[in-house]
């Protein structure tokens, strides 16, 4: 089986909260990594997410150190939306 990484961005206009952190992160464009492994299949490649990680600080606030977070795909989606509606 074959494993695969992706990377993306998102951007939040407004300061978040994700239950894995213990404060609210400022508004900005973070790096989302998406580890994904291969499911053998008759006809056709498919791939299963196996972890979601956030990046934080955020990308143009990251000026040295910075930290990789598991987080919940749905419940960052979730902000995603919420940061939309506001």
């Amino acid at each position: 089986m074959a494993d695969r990484s992706t990377e993306s961005e998102v951007t939040f206009s407004h300061s978040f909260r994700l239950s894995v952190l213990s404060n609210p992160q400022p508004p900005g464009t973070y790096r989302v990594v998406t580890d994904e492994e291969e499911i053998l299949g008759p006809s056709f490649q498919a791939f299963r997410r196996t972890a979601t990680m956030l990046q934080i600080p955020a990308i143009e606030l990251s000026h040295g150190s910075s930290q990789i977070i598991l987080v919940d795909p749905v419940e960052l989606a979730a902000a995603l939306e919420k940061d939309k509606q506001l």
